[in-house]
């Protein structure tokens, strides 16, 4: 995207539960060859990824700054693996359990967003929350997914987040960077 900026917004997470998770990632790396979740920090998406044009960056981050989110920080509990079984891309994941104030906050940030950015095509996905730790996609074949999920999916996992803010990233044409935070209230 030629004079575009690449955003999304998510839940970042700290650096102790972020080691955990990519412990995951890279044995998976190794053992299942699907290396790409270990190109982002470990997160909880609550926007997925939107482009906008240059110019409007500074909008953007307007935007971000002024957000009405009137929700207190929460816990969030992170409850072992679970998967999309997509056929051509399957992708392997950490679950939160479920969490009202996770999903009134990614809630209000979609309504906003769309309201304040009507131009940008809806993602449907967004629509339906599903909220997860990325540690396995893109590049996991179905053959490698077939291998690997019957070891995740009993597998345990467990973590306690502490959610007291959120991010928004930006790509810089490499990978991702947190360019601001909302810290909740």
């Amino acid at each position: 995207m030629e004079n575009h900026n690449l955003y999304f917004i998510a839940i970042v997470l700290p650096n102790e539960l972020s080691r955990k998770v990519i412990q995951v990632q890279n044995e998976i790396a190794e053992r299942f060859e699907s290396s790409k979740a270990l190109k982002v920090l470990p997160h909880i998406t609550l926007k997925a990824p939107f482009g906008l044009p240059a110019f409007a960056h500074n909008h953007v981050l307007d935007w971000f700054s002024e957000l009405l989110i009137d929700i207190q920080p929460f816990q969030l509990e992170l409850e072992n693996f679970g998967a999309f079984k997509n056929l051509k891309h399957p992708v392997i994941f950490i679950k939160p359990g479920a969490n009202e104030a996770l999903s009134n906050l990614q809630k209000i940030i979609i309504q906003e967003f769309y309201r304040t950015f009507d131009d940008v095509e809806m993602n449907g996905t967004e629509l339906i929350f599903k909220p997860h730790i990325t540690v396995a996609y893109r590049d996991l074949h179905p053959e490698m997914f077939n291998k690997a999920w019957p070891e995740f999916k009993n597998r345990e996992f467990s973590g306690l987040l502490h959610v007291n803010s959120f991010q928004l990233l930006k790509h810089d044409g490499k990978s991702w960077h947190i360019i601001q935070r909302f810290d909740l209230k």
